[in-house]
């Protein structure tokens, strides 16, 4: 089954759109570090390894899997740890964005959405 092809009357709108954000972020990301690739730094593998997780958690929360979920939650709170030590760059900023998509992921259409997936692919 094609990942577009779900029926778009059954799935929130919210959690469209917040899979397609994560799909959306994670390849600008991962397309702005990729130039730093060819200093072959382990850091910087491990940062497009997560911005890959991005676009994987937002596909597959297309087709409606609920670990894609939890991993989506997971992602953004991962960013928020990263924040939270001293210069604090952008603290505010992500827990304002982990609590308002945390808060669209954990609805109860949202979780009716992806409670029909049986946790394996339609």
């Amino acid at each position: 089954m094609c990942v577009w092809s779900d029926d778009l009357n059954q799935r929130p709108i919210s959690v469209t759109g917040v899979a397609w954000l994560l799909i959306a972020v994670g390849i600008v990301m991962f397309a702005f570090h990729l130039p730093e690739l060819r200093g072959l730094h382990w850091d910087v593998f491990l940062i497009e390894f997560v911005e890959l997780l991005a676009v994987v958690a937002g596909i597959f929360m297309l087709r409606r899997q609920n670990w894609a979920r939890w991993l989506a939650i997971a992602w953004l709170g991962f960013h928020v740890a990263l924040t939270a030590f001293p210069p604090f760059h952008g603290l505010v900023v992500h827990v304002v964005i982990f609590a308002g998509i945390a808060y669209l992921l954990l609805r109860s259409d949202a979780a009716e959405y992806f409670r029909g997936s049986g946790g394996v692919a339609s």
